[in-house]
């Protein structure tokens, strides 16, 4: 079984590769594999003496491996023969080392730093942490005006009124039905949440009195302020429309 061994100040055949290094103060790039390696294997037989073979098996595996540069490196080349450079997989896996090991320190760091952090409770008041800010009829209007919805309003209202029946009206005296403009605030939600868009006249045209039309313009100017719905108008003298605003 692998065991993962920790000395007195190396983790790893990497950590202690790499104090060498900087204590030699050579370029990682070009690393003296022969001095380098005399003084790893001075460390080894020091660790040999403290621990089993088996516990210091991945020391061994890289004793091996710059023995094995160190012998490449020391044979003569033919000056037309290009050879890669034996230490360039040992350089690399020592770079990534580096690299690893310095992001742990930081990270180490910023824990150490987080444990000096105590962060004050929340003293803020009720009645201030439930305020909402007023919505701005600007902002869900847009670019249209309330008087381009009141001219829309008054228009269907004429239409209801022209469409009376001028004796029949006089017929008996029927009392009308009372509308809250809460319940129609609801009705439109319902209805513009299943569509992506209501056209704002025809919800008007569609209501079944005068009196069910001016509580329903009385609920999208409700709905409007209250920020659940924007009224939209891609130009001049086109249909206006209705949309939900989703809840964040």
């Amino acid at each position: 079984m692998k065991l993962d061994i920790k000395t007195d100040v190396f983790e790893g055949p990497l950590d202690l590769l790499l104090h060498l290094i900087e204590k030699n103060k050579v370029s990682i790039y070009d690393i003296p594999i022969a001095l380098i390696t005399d003084q790893y294997m001075e460390y080894l037989h020091a660790l040999e003496e403290i621990y089993s073979l088996e516990s210091i098996g991945e020391f061994l595996v890289m004793a091996s491996t710059l023995l094995k540069i160190k012998s490449r490196m020391l044979l003569p080349r033919q000056e037309e023969e290009e050879e890669e450079d034996p230490r360039e997989e040992l350089v690399a896996r020592l770079v990534e080392y580096k690299m690893y090991k310095y992001a742990a320190g930081e990270l180490k760091d910023r824990s150490i730093d987080a444990e000096k952090i105590f962060y004050k409770e929340e003293t803020v008041p009720e009645e201030i942490r439930q305020y909402e800010e007023p919505v701005d009829p600007k902002e869900v209007v847009g670019d249209l005006s309330l008087e381009r919805l009141n001219q829309v309003f008054l228009m269907v209202m004429k239409r209801k009124k022209d469409r009376q029946d001028p004796v029949r009206s006089k017929f008996g005296k029927i009392e009308r039905e009372r509308y809250k403009v809460e319940d129609k605030m609801q009705d439109i939600l319902h209805q513009i949440k299943g569509l992506s868009h209501i056209n704002f006249r025809t919800l008007l045209e569609i209501q079944p009195g005068r009196e069910n039309i001016v509580v329903t313009f009385l609920a999208v100017l409700e709905l409007m302020k209250q920020g659940e719905i924007t009224v939209v108008q891609k130009k001049n003298f086109d249909e206006i429309y209705l949309t939900h605003v989703e809840a964040n």
